[in-house]
């Protein structure tokens, strides 16, 4: 079976060590994360967790049946890049004079959409979203310049479809 990039979205409660037993299930299978995200949720005290990986659909469902067996886990989702919006965000730390010196350091901003965080004696810092190869287009554009810092975020995403999870909960609420 081919291998593919998942969004998994895991819907679950805010508890200690929940996310080291949630890698840990990936640590068993060899699956790396590539990208890992947490934050509240559309829900009230609920967290969702996206996590990306490159693998198989099986072992991806697999995966996902394994989440959902932890205890505080509401319940987990696998989507497939095409079934998603998502994006990343990065930001880049440049020395200051190369956006006086240099007329390519602006075309870059420019042509990526980027916006210019601060800009203070000795650095400035850039802001970017959008999507990995967005990113690291940027990356390689920037780097013969010298990139000081670098960071990216997780991936955030959100699903085309309704999630399945926000009717689940409606009718456990009213129930």
């Amino acid at each position: 079976m081919k291998k593919q990039w998942f969004t998994i979205s895991v819907y679950s409660e805010n508890n200690v060590g929940l996310l080291n037993r949630i890698s840990g299930i990936f640590l068993k299978r060899h699956i790396n994360i590539e990208s890992l995200n947490v934050s509240k949720s559309e829900i009230e005290n609920v967290s969702k967790f996206t996590i990306v990986v490159h693998t198989t659909e099986d072992w991806v469902r697999n995966i996902v049946g394994q989440i959902e067996k932890q205890i505080e886990v509401i319940k987990a989702f696998s989507h497939t890049d095409d079934e998603t919006i998502y994006q990343e965000s990065a930001l880049f730390k440049i020395a200051s004079h190369l956006l006086f010196d240099e007329r390519q350091i602006q075309n870059i901003i420019k042509e990526n959409n980027a916006q210019i965080v601060t800009v203070l004696r000795d650095f400035f810092v850039l802001a970017k979203s959008g999507r990995r190869n967005e990113i690291d287009e940027m990356y390689e554009q920037l780097k013969p310049f010298g990139i000081m810092q670098f960071v990216r975020s997780g991936r955030i995403a959100v699903t085309k479809s309704e999630m399945q999870i926000s009717s689940l909960l409606k009718e456990f609420q009213n129930g």
